[in-house]
């Protein structure tokens, strides 16, 4: 009761005097319109902004984890898996090159650096289209006609994994995640925390997308919103 009433203060606080910089759960986050648009500041004042994953990824990760996230959108997800794992042990992509200043800054702001790969993932080696708008929830590699496209370096998500040997898989990729999830061997792969984007690709896709998971010896153990936590099943 006590926590929520503070972080109701806090957010009132935020709303009026639209701070530079807030943190959230410890984390030292921009909110600086030179930095993020408008709806992504209100986002992070109200802790709105990936809060889902966040409250996920804390679940989820221990010590000794290793983590590949394909889509870091702000770094803040980044983040919370770095100060879990520590910085070395997360490896982060970002397909919108237009993100790397603000992500560099709030390494910056919190004394951490996780490995930063700004670039797409994708299931071949080379350039691909990325398509994107003012608003990064709708900046994905799928095509939405928002207007906005560009040509970037993309590394292939297989070799990404054999080369980085993660534990633990952390996607937001805006529909992507239907294609690229599938191209991972997941034979290694203990957690993987995702975010659906039914109303992207159809519920048929995401329904596959499920079962595929499941199939590859997975339960899933809890959903917030459209992020889903997947754990590896003990054996029997």
């Amino acid at each position: 009761m006590l926590d929520r009433l503070k972080t109701s203060l806090a957010v009132a606080y935020r709303m009026r005097a639209k701070p530079r910089v807030i943190t959230i759960d410890g984390i030292k986050i921009s909110a600086d319109r030179a930095f993020v648009t408008k709806d992504i500041a209100k986002a992070l004042y109200r802790e709105k902004h990936e809060h889902a994953e966040r409250k996920l990824v804390t679940k989820a990760l221990k010590p000794g984890d290793r983590v590949l996230e394909i889509g870091a959108g702000v770094g803040l997800v980044s983040l919370f898996c770095a100060r879990i794992c520590g910085p070395d042990a997360v490896l982060s992509y970002e397909a919108n090159p237009a993100l790397e200043r603000v992500i560099r800054h709030n390494f910056a702001l919190n004394g951490m650096v996780p490995r930063l790969r700004i670039a797409a993932a994708a299931l071949e080696k080379g350039e691909t289209t990325f398509y994107f708008n003012d608003n990064i929830y709708s900046s994905s590699l799928i095509d939405r006609d928002f207007g906005g496209a560009q040509t970037v370096q993309c590394d292939a998500i297989g070799d990404v994994v054999t080369d980085f040997m993660p534990n633990t898989i952390i996607m937001d990729v805006e529909g992507a995640e239907t294609t690229l999830l599938p191209a991972i061997d997941l034979a290694r792969i203990e957690k993987i925390v995702v975010e659906l984007h039914p109303w992207i690709v159809g519920q048929d896709k995401i329904d596959t997308l499920i079962a595929q998971v499941k199939a590859s010896g997975f339960e899933l153990c809890e959903t917030i919103s459209a992020a889903y936590l997947f754990v590896r099943a003990a054996p029997t």
